[in-house]
């Protein structure tokens, strides 16, 4: 993939997290995607911290968009790729206050996303905990 490649999938992730579209999140992952969070055990309650496949993957994502923690806000300032790798940061502070701080990082595979990791820092792990009370 090429920067540009990556750069639509930057700009297109956001935008399906902003309207909490969950076709159009889901479309942007390959059939066979994996995604590995925290959030995974926290909203299913499983062992592992990985969803497999895009059927999963919806059934996740619809999940996330229902019981979305009220600090997860989308304050970045740009993103690095070498066209197969692209990844960004959700810093905790931000010019408006704090948000759950987040790493993420994705593997591009012929126009979509592959392998998606999600990093959480301390607040974000934090107001997972008090969600979970």
């Amino acid at each position: 993939m090429t920067i540009d490649e990556a750069r639509r999938i930057y700009e297109l992730w956001d935008e399906a997290l902003g309207k909490k579209d969950v076709g159009a999140s889901v479309s942007l992952y390959a059939p066979n995607a994996t995604l590995e969070s925290a959030l995974v055990r926290h909203l299913t309650g499983s062992e592992s911290g990985v969803i497999e496949g895009r059927d999963a993957l919806t059934r996740f994502v619809e999940k996330v968009y229902a019981h979305a923690l009220p600090a997860r806000r989308r304050y970045r300032t740009g993103f690095l790729t070498d066209g197969r790798t692209l990844m960004w940061e959700y810093p905790r502070v931000t010019p408006d206050g704090t948000q759950v701080d987040l790493v993420e990082v994705m593997e591009l595979e012929d126009g979509l996303i592959r392998r998606h990791r999600v990093y959480w820092g301390w607040y974000g792990l934090r107001t997972l905990e008090a969600a979970r009370r």
